[in-house]
């Protein structure tokens, strides 16, 4: 199951979600562009735990940023299409409405924010990894738990394949983001935590730092459980 739309208009143009989505597609042509060497930039820039903790380090040559600073520049590379398009469509669907409920300035602090718990939390299960994360799903993670908080009962459009058949039905957010979270939570429990693969651990850190930290981050009128709209 996943996500094409809402039915949550927004008030304002979700600029910082446009430019989020253009900057991670331009780095992965960037990234596409490198050829062979992409996997140098990848340790360059992506957040490595054993490294972020200094308990290991990077040869002179791939040592382009401070170690902490990769946590930030990791959120805008991608492992491949698919997961640079998974990404991005769930920044497209719900990226808007939470950037809506707290404007443009304080959505690009609280997205990285996000990004920025998300990789300590994947970082601190497995501190001696020398395995570099990359990606916005941490980030990513925040921003829906932001909104199953803002717009628990808003009406999700997503698509279902069972088999050859497929579904498109209307859901609640709250069941479609706490199906995810569950999802991720089984996912990063019969997973192996140190041979690479998705960083369940920094999916889960991120979500429950997007629930925590919206309270905060939204505007004062904007309220938090929104009710269902009525039709």
């Amino acid at each position: 199951m996943f996500p094409i739309h809402d039915d949550n208009p927004t008030r304002i143009t979700p600029y910082v979600r446009y430019v989020l989505l253009s900057a991670c597609v331009l780095i992965f042509f960037w990234q596409v562009s490198l050829g062979d060497a992409v996997q140098q930039a990848v340790y360059s820039f992506g957040v490595i735990p054993s490294v972020l903790f200094a308990t290991k380090s990077l040869p002179v040559e791939l040592e382009i940023l401070p170690a902490w600073l990769t946590i930030f520049s990791s959120m805008f590379l991608h492992g491949g299409w698919m997961h640079l398009i998974g990404n991005m469509l769930y920044l497209w669907v719900f990226g808007n409405n939470v950037e809506d409920a707290m404007g443009h300035k304080r959505f690009i602090l609280f997205y990285l924010s996000c990004g920025l718990l998300a990789a300590l939390t994947q970082a601190v299960l497995n501190p001696h990894s020398e395995i570099p994360m990359i990606g916005a799903s941490g980030a990513i993670s925040g921003v829906l738990g932001a909104y199953v908080l803002l717009h628990p009962h808003a009406r999700i459009l997503v698509v279902i394949p069972i088999g050859i058949l497929i579904y498109t039905p209307w859901i609640a957010a709250y069941w479609v983001l706490g199906f995810w979270f569950v999802l991720q939570l089984i996912n990063s429990l019969i997973s192996a935590s140190d041979t690479g693969g998705v960083a369940y651990g920094a999916h889960l850190g991120g979500f429950v730092a997007g629930m925590l930290l919206i309270p905060f981050f939204k505007y004062r009128n904007v309220p938090l459980f929104s009710p269902a709209k009525r039709r």
